[in-house]
């Protein structure tokens, strides 16, 4: 447990620790302000922490793990030399991801364009014809594209961003942009692939699932070309020894500069006097005084819970209360005496592998898990994080690292009808355990040495990492549903702009806040932008 006493008046009190928090603590210390940062668990990450969840020595990424939207945003931009002087050190290969289907075919993308469409063309004739024309699609509209998905959408720069755009291209062609950005990738995957359940279709469509959306939802096309093109451009970067060096990294940072940081700090109220935020109450009955509050929390936590106390306007009340979240994660970890033997050996070397039969199988699996099924077939994504840092496993050892991303948040029945669910009873230990077995069988018909190579194994439900952090609800690790609705100008709420609240010198971040969920720290980083020339 960490918990300094803290100066009885800081410039900038963080409320959370998630990697927006951090970010932005480091980037104000660094810059001499005097900030602390508060969090309600035992130790510092949010979703980043790394944990012996098996055996001793097996070092296991508890819940996120991967930092490719990190390094190509603004926050690695501006701390990232620090981070590297701080210890932090990234493994990587040329092979960030790979599909296998049911019924054995595979691919691989590397992070070589030209290796790419070779590979593709060769699977499928006119398939590196399409993929080449949607890279070029997501590079000539790469200004627009990338500021809509990391910049404030409500601020003068972005505004005269889309004039100049318009001014240049004219007002329908920019119009049609967005009318093509629209595009659900199942639509997409089948035009451009001819089969939405063709290899190179089945290797991009599950990505959907890692931006919060499914192969339905609008803007996931475009998802899943920003995706591959990121992937291409800096593959799937890991923490060596483990996600929790980012957050040792960050820590030095903030404490190297002056600012500090606790645990088992849990805030039960911001305070607010006339009309602005001044500090916090914690639920041990201190009370911490500041000029700005920064909370990285759900918009539910926030004006239901930290805001409980304070007269606010009812249209922003009544969207707090409508905020919806998506769907449940589970997680599997496994300690392996062997790597998996694949049926091609260049999936082991794939750090992200998706076990899927094509965007058809994904947009059911998602529909199965949104009606609060335990799908039948599900999307099955292993990181193999030995594939790149034997450090996280003793010597000659392995670990997986097992990602469900359409597990119902409540679950209701199971759509194969094999496995009993007391839709009363929620996610049981039982039921828990029954699933990863399903999933652990549909791995091992593919690596038949999985099974025998197992020495330890760790599972945890959708309500097993809200009980790890309070913003998963339940098992949503994105923040809220990333629906268009609650996307882009409309997050986290259609009554708040950028991280502003109705609340002076009280901001908002998060994942639950534009651009939204994968460890990238932009809300953090605006934040700190403009706290910094404040």
């Amino acid at each position: 447990m960490h918990k300094p006493s803290p100066p009885s008046s800081v410039d900038v009190l963080l409320v959370g620790s998630g990697i927006n928090s951090l970010v932005c603590a480091a980037m104000l210390a660094r810059e001499g302000r005097r900030v602390h940062v508060l969090e309600r668990e035992q130790v510092h990450g949010g979703c980043i922490r790394t944990d012996e969840l098996t055996l001793p020595g097996f070092a296991h990424d508890t819940l996120s793990t991967a930092h490719p939207l990190f390094v190509v945003g603004p926050a690695h931009g501006e701390l990232g030399d620090a981070l590297r002087r701080a210890g932090m050190e990234y493994c990587n290969n040329d092979t960030p991801t790979g599909v296998l289907m049911p019924d054995g075919r595979s691919l691989v993308l590397s992070t070589s364009r030209e290796r790419n469409l070779q590979a593709f063309e060769a699977c499928q004739p006119g398939a590196g014809a399409a993929y080449a024309a949607a890279m070029a699609d997501v590079q000539d509209n790469a200004e627009l594209v990338f500021a809509l998905l990391g910049q404030e959408l409500w601020r003068w720069p972005t505004a005269r961003m889309l004039a100049r755009k318009a001014w240049k291209q004219g007002a329908l062609p920019l119009s049609g942009f967005f009318g093509a950005a629209l595009e659900p990738a199942r639509a997409w995957l089948g035009r451009a692939f001819g089969d939405a359940d063709a290899p190179v279709a089945a290797l991009l469509a599950p990505w959907t699932l890692h931006t919060g959306l499914g192969p339905d939802s609008p803007v996931s096309a475009l998802m899943d070309k920003v995706v591959a093109f990121t992937l291409e451009a800096v593959g799937m970067p890991l923490v060596k020894g483990g996600n929790a060096g980012t957050v040792r990294a960050l820590r030095s940072l903030i404490e190297q500069a002056g600012g500090s940081l606790e645990t088992s700090a849990d805030v039960e109220q911001v305070l607010v006097r006339g009309g602005r935020a001044c500090g916090v109450r914690l639920r041990d009955g201190r009370e911490l005084a500041a000029s700005d509050v920064v909370c990285s929390v759900t918009p539910t936590q926030l004006y239901l819970r930290l805001l409980s106390e304070q007269k606010l306007p009812a249209e922003v009340l009544e969207q707090a209360r409508a905020y919806r979240y998506g769907k449940g994660n589970m997680q599997i970890h496994l300690a392996l005496s062997e790597a998996p033997r694949w049926p091609d050996a260049a999936l082991g070397s794939a750090t992200y592998l998706h076990l899927s039969g094509g965007a058809n199988a994904v947009s059911r699996a998602v529909n199965e898990a949104d009606r609060g099924l335990l799908p039948a077939q599900p999307t099955i994504c292993v990181a193999q994080p030995t594939a790149v840092d034997p450090s996280r496993a003793p010597q000659g050892r392995h670990i997986l690292w097992i990602q469900l991303p359409e597990c119902p948040r409540e679950p209701r029945g199971d759509a194969a009808g094999e496995i009993p669910v007391d839709s009363a009873a929620g996610w049981t230990e039982a039921l828990r355990e029954a699933y990863a077995e399903r999933v652990i069988d549909a791995i091992a018909r593919h690596a038949p040495n999985l099974r025998a190579s197992i020495l330890g194994r760790s599972v945890l439900s959708p309500a097993d990492l809200e009980r790890l952090n309070i913003n998963l609800v339940g098992g949503d690790p994105y923040g809220g549903d990333c629906g268009l609705d609650q996307s882009f100008l409309w997050r986290p709420l259609r009554g708040q702009r950028n991280h502003e609240t109705p609340i002076a010198h009280l901001w908002h971040i998060g994942a639950s806040t534009h651009p939204g969920p994968g460890l990238g720290g932009a809300s953090g980083f605006h934040v700190a932008r403009l706290l910094g020339r404040h």
